[in-house]
């Protein structure tokens, strides 16, 4: 329960496609739950979506991560720790931009978190430490000590390293003596902690050697109850000749038998292979009746619609045909009228000349 949820929407999962590094490909079939976790421990933030039981997000924020609006309901950033790239597709542009005002948030955070931590691994690393390492010598691995990446506060210090000398009460102010002691009350609190986890990878390291120790009494046995089985056949070495020649004929006729057994594998699987290749040509042969009478029944179809439209373009011919002759009809009597409007013109003009 050390880490809680401190802000969720709901968004369409993405993730770059590895191969082409341009395609994006969905990871989730609708809109999940996306929510940003604070480990307070650890002082880590991290963005985490579930779809059912699988985690489709798991990204830890780092003061370098971006988080880039590609649209005005799209946003994607970059994870190096899961080399890939995510992207959210929001429902409106207000819930894109609270979440990418929260990634900046959160992002400011966690460089402040990294820089306190920082100057505590300054200030721890300027004593010695030589009280913490002492002489225990043990198979302890890098991660016993130093905790994970995350966990990591200390940095290695030498054991050749002198230890400061404490000042004296006398020659230091009491501002100066109390920072002193703060220092040396962290120091020590340091120190507990690193002798908490030489001593669970020392116990570590008991279990492992004890469980290394039953292996080997495990292996010792098998040796000796296969020394005794080579013991016991060369008792009976005086009887190796028929047994030679037994263990001869029954491989014969064990080659025998593998040699028939696998020529009619062979078989069966030819009449497998012919089987499988007559089921695709009988399949084949449905698809292609079944292809064929829909290719006579759009056949069908076609031809009625042919036939409508050859009866249509006859009617429309005969229409245009009618209307032409109606044409030459109206041009005929526009001829006519304007020959009678000619004759009465010249009628006109010469009455118009005799007056």
């Amino acid at each position: 329960f050390r880490e809680q949820p401190i802000f969720s929407t709901r968004a369409h999962v993405f993730q770059i496609d590895p191969n082409t590094k341009k395609n994006w490909v969905p990871t989730s079939k609708h809109a999940v739950t996306v929510s940003y976790f604070y480990d307070s421990t650890r002082n880590v933030y991290r963005i985490i979506s579930l779809d059912g039981s699988k985690a489709i997000i798991n990204s830890t924020i780092t003061p370098n991560m971006t988080f880039t609006k590609t649209s005005q309901k799209f946003g994607q950033w970059a994870d190096s720790r899961a080399n890939t790239v995510y992207g959210l597709g929001f429902s409106s542009e207000h819930h894109l931009s609270k979440f990418a005002e929260k990634f900046q948030e959160f992002k400011e955070a966690a460089r402040l978190a990294k820089e306190k931590s920082q100057e505590k691994m300054e200030l721890t690393s300027t004593p010695s430490q030589e009280s913490a390492g002492g002489d225990i010598q043990s198979p302890l691995t890098p991660e016993s000590i130093n905790g994970t990446d995350d966990e990591r506060a200390t940095p290695e210090v030498t054991q050749n390293s002198e230890p400061r000398a404490e000042p004296t009460q006398n020659a230091l102010p009491f501002t100066h003596s109390s920072t002193i002691s703060k220092h040396w009350e962290a120091e020590l609190a340091t120190l507990k902690g690193n002798n908490a986890k030489l001593t669970a990878a020392l116990l570590e390291s008991t279990a492992n050697v004890k469980q290394w120790k039953q292996q080997l009494a495990a292996y010792q046995e098998e040796a000796e109850r296969l020394h005794k089985r080579v013991t016991e056949l060369e008792c009976v070495s005086s009887q190796a000749n028929a047994v030679h020649t037994h263990k001869t004929e029954l491989n014969q006729t064990i080659q025998e038998l593998e040699s028939t057994l696998k020529k009619k594998e062979e078989e069966i699987e030819g009449l497998k292979q012919e089987i499988d290749n007559a089921r695709e040509l009988q399949a084949q042969r449905d698809s292609l009746t079944q292809k064929l009478q829909e290719v006579e029944i759009r056949n069908k179809d076609l031809e009625g619609q042919l036939s409508d439209l050859e009866q249509r373009l006859e009617k429309s011919q005969n229409e245009q045909e009618a209307f032409r002759n109606n044409l030459k009809t109206l041009l005929e009597i526009l001829d006519g009228k304007i020959f009678e409007l000619t004759e009465l013109r010249d009628n006109l003009a010469k009455l118009i000349e005799c007056s």
